[in-house]
């Protein structure tokens, strides 16, 4: 049975990859920061959870291998961790720590787990995907360290495929509108509010669902995805392809 490794596994995008993974045969180990998130994803989808904070290199390597351990090997990971929600700060405000931070957390964290899982996806012939965004090639005010590392994700990715081929694979989803209200832990879950100019705003009519995003991840694992490597994959509804004027 092949095993998959998923970070920020607890809710939203990451929750639904795990499910998805865990529905389509794999034994799914996930890693989240959130305890009490994990533990209620662990008990709905019966997957492994481990507490894990992907900025620290000793726990990375701990967790990593004992999901190896336990799974007798690891065919594909999955880094889905990040802050997605930094403050906004004008750039005078930012303090130098959230920064870092941000970085540690979404750009190191994935070149740590990338690290420690790289023997085990050697000897598999597995497969890396790492989860980024249409940040790292557009912007909202304000969001300097978010997108500053969406970007490095982007570049780590093919880095990483260049490096590690042709044992390993390695691609990226950059996801655009995620309503993730869906993929809470259960006791905050809710219909998303959304309104009809949301979905208006996207040449494919609606805003996007973590099930988009999951089913990619799916393929970009499977066989079928063989020839594909060193790719960033947009699944944004189109919206980076449209041009907006001013009214």
């Amino acid at each position: 049975m092949k095993v998959a490794f998923v970070t920020g596994g607890a809710a939203g995008i990451g929750r639904a990859i795990a499910a998805r993974f865990a529905s389509a045969g794999y034994r799914v180990a996930i890693a989240d920061s959130d305890v009490a998130a994990g533990n209620d994803a662990r008990d709905e989808h019966g997957v492994r959870f481990d507490p894990l904070d992907v900025a620290d290199e000793a726990a990375v390597a701990r967790v990593i291998a004992g999901v190896a351990a336990w799974g007798g090997g690891l065919d594909v990971v999955v880094n889905n961790a990040g802050i997605a929600n930094p403050a906004r700060r004008p750039l005078e405000e930012l303090p130098v720590a959230e920064w870092r931070r941000v970085i540690d957390v979404n750009l190191t964290g994935m070149f740590l787990v990338a690290r420690a899982a790289a023997p085990h996806l050697r000897a598999r012939k597995g497969s890396i995907i790492n989860i980024t965004s249409t940040r790292a090639i557009m912007s909202e005010p304000n969001t300097f360290a978010y997108s500053a590392s969406k970007g490095g994700a982007t570049a780590l990715t093919h880095s990483l495929a260049v490096s590690l081929g042709p044992d390993v694979r390695v691609n990226a989803i950059a996801p655009g509108w995620i309503a993730t209200d869906a993929w809470q832990p259960r006791d905050r879950r809710k219909p998303p509010e959304l309104r009809p100019i949301d979905h208006q705003f996207h040449p494919a009519g609606r805003v996007g669902t973590p099930e988009d995003i999951a089913a990619l991840a799916l393929f970009l694992a499977s066989d079928d995805a063989g020839f594909i490597t060193g790719q960033v994959i947009t699944s944004d509804g189109g919206v980076t392809r449209k041009m907006i004027y001013p009214e």
